[in-house]
């Protein structure tokens, strides 16, 4: 029941070092597996066996008990004619076993396989049938390839076929994450069908105000995606591409630059509202209706937090399923499945080894029928930027939290009390041919994380904020927002806020930042909120926080024409000029959420 492949030099050196590249540590393997490879043939299995036990899962993690078996030549048809191929890893010695179901939307490409198949194993190894599933037009299935669309159809009917298979015990997990992690929340709720535990890493049930937050478009973190998974095939992109898509009118068109046109790019910029569209897509209430619990795992620079975060207060207090308010939350130090760097330091947190890590007890503990003691783990998982430390808590938002404004002032500083009766208008200009550039921030892509900033004095359409020297730590987690008086000359315009730590020796790191589009009537005075992206971050004794005011943070979010025309064929984008007050009746503010410590 071996199988033996022989992997070309051609074959393993990406392969093996893109692991060196990733995992320092694994370098003497690596070097050992391919001289394996230039000498000829090795074992495919024992391979990926021997790397999954000693470098991608923790040895807390109890020991295996099964040889496993693979195959790869189980399919099944849908009802209308598209065949999907899946990958199936099971235990040997067993002839039913709980099953994971992973439906994976990637290409059929050595590299893939090595990944799926290290996971599957090793699972496998531990008693469940583990089944890896192309989704349409990827892996070893055909069809048309469009994210999420066809999910909950497809989905829906691979559940079918699995419980006609003679090795399924009738207990179903699924895993995944991001796209993936989509699959999941597609067939949640199915009445005798859906899954009895979820493990979803960095996607939620709210694709439409992720790729529209604040009412602007999530234009790198579309704009990423989409050339990166273009119909025919997944394919890697550059900074380059990235650039020549999204400089350029009209939005529309910023796949046709950066590639080429890219359908659900165009149908992602151009249905700005909650529609049908959408439907298809998130579904109605499924945190709300989901019958079993959800191993969530978040991190702090990914562009699906928010909503992920709303998904996570819905299954504990709103989902009346006592299962599903078991949900689990985990929030670390991470970009969309890729680490980051906090402060210009590397914390030594990867991502691939942390979310992987407490898959295999989130499941014995529901599924296992000798779990080991395996426990659910803390209500709440977060990684402390800053102060770099995981914690555990019992609730989100933290129960502790003093949400505590911090105003801005007349002087330009950030301070606990309001600004004197005097009014203060701070002015400036909003060129959408000229916006202020993103560096950093929650996106798709490798431009996400914690950056560097350019100092704001450097450009007239930033008003910066800050404070006094800390005199000592002060801890924000949880939910901020920002509340601002404004004007504007234009009918339809941008706000948009950063929070930057300045460190004691001049430099400066994005934190969490946020955007709102809407309507105005110009010339008169408006309040309007902006929400930030959640997050947890130690400002030290002796660094400053800053707040950052504009209209642009482009290509993060694509940039306002000002013309309250439809933004995704606007071609002549005009100036509009922007009004901030200040005063003990204008009480511009932004609100930590306080850790007192």
């Amino acid at each position: 029941t071996t199988e033996i492949y022989t992997l070309s030099l051609h074959d393993a050196l990406p392969i093996l070092l893109g692991m060196i590249s990733t995992q320092k540590k694994i370098a003497p393997v690596a070097a050992i597996l391919l001289l394996a490879s230039i000498i000829g043939f090795f074992n495919y299995q024992i391979m990926l066996d021997f790397y999954a036990e000693q470098f991608v899962f923790p040895k807390s993690i109890r020991s295996a008990d099964y040889a496993v078996i693979t195959t790869r030549d189980d399919t099944f048809k849908t009802s209308d004619g598209v065949i999907l191929g899946a990958d199936i890893h099971k235990p040997v010695g067993l002839d039913k076993a709980p099953t994971i179901l992973i439906r994976i939307p990637f290409n059929n490409t050595l590299r893939n396989r090595l990944r799926s198949d290290i996971i599957g194993r090793f699972w496998a190894k531990r008693g469940y049938a583990v089944v890896v599933q192309g989704t349409r037009g990827r892996y070893r299935s055909n069809g048309e390839f469009y994210p999420a669309i066809y999910e909950a159809q497809d989905g829906r009917e691979a559940l079918e076929w699995l419980q006609k298979q003679s090795w399924f015990n009738g207990q179903l997990a699924m895993w995944g994450g991001s796209a993936f992690g989509h699959t999941q929340w597609a067939v949640s709720g199915l009445e005798g069908l859906s899954p009895d535990v979820h493990a979803i890493q960095i996607v939620s049930t709210d694709y439409y105000s992720t790729f529209h937050p604040g009412g602007a478009f999530a234009l790198e973190s579309a704009l990423y995606w989409a050339l990166i998974s273009p119909p025919d095939a997944d394919r890697s992109t550059s900074i380059e591409e990235i650039k020549a898509g999204a400089n350029g009118w009209p939005l529309i068109e910023a796949d046709n630059r950066g590639l080429q046109n890219v359908k659900f790019f165009d149908d992602w910029v151009s249905h700005q509202n909650r529609d049908d569209y959408w439907l298809q897509i998130d579904g109605i209430n499924r945190a709300q209706n989901i019958d079993a619990p959800i191993l969530l795992f978040a991190g702090w620079f990914d562009p699906f937090l928010p909503t992920m975060l709303r998904d996570f207060k819905t299954l504990i207090s709103e989902n009346n399923n006592e299962k599903a308010q078991e949900s689990r939350l985990i929030i670390g130090p991470y970009g969309h499945a890729r680490e980051i760097e906090i402060g210009g330091v590397d914390v030594n947190e990867t991502y691939r080894i942390a979310s992987l890590e407490p898959v295999l007890r989130w499941f014995d503990h529901w599924l296992a029928d000798d779990p080991q003691g395996a426990s659910a783990g803390p209500k709440v998982k977060i990684y402390v930027m800053g102060e770099n430390i995981w914690r555990n808590e019992n609730e989100w938002p933290l129960a502790r939290t003093v949400y505590t404004p911090y105003y801005l002032s007349t002087s330009g500083t950030l301070s606990l009390s309001p600004a004197a009766e005097e009014m203060h208008v701070f002015e400036y200009s909003y060129d959408p041919n000229n916006p202020v550039l993103t560096n950093g921030g929650a996106m798709l892509g490798p431009r996400s994380g914690m950056e560097q900033q350019t100092p704001p004095e450097n450009r007239s359409d930033i008003l910066w904020f800050q404070s006094d020297v800390l005199d000592a730590d002060m801890e924000v987690t949880g939910p901020i927002s920002a509340i601002l008086h404004i004007e504007t000359d234009r009918t339809n315009t941008d706000f948009t806020v950063k929070l930057v730590d300045v460190f004691a020796d001049g430099r400066a790191y994005n934190i969490t930042d946020g955007i709102i589009r809407q309507n105005y009537n110009p010339g008169i005075p408006t309040e309007i909120t902006i929400e930030l992206s959640a997050t947890s971050y130690l400002f030290k004794k002796g660094h400053r926080i800053r707040v950052d005011v504009s209209s642009s943070n482009f290509p993060r979010f694509d940039r306002n024409s000002n013309t309250g025309q439809n933004p995704a064929y606007e071609m002549n984008p005009i100036v509009a000029h922007q009004k901030l007050f200040v005063s003990q009746n204008h009480r511009s503010q932004i609100i930590f959420p306080v850790i007192p410590r």
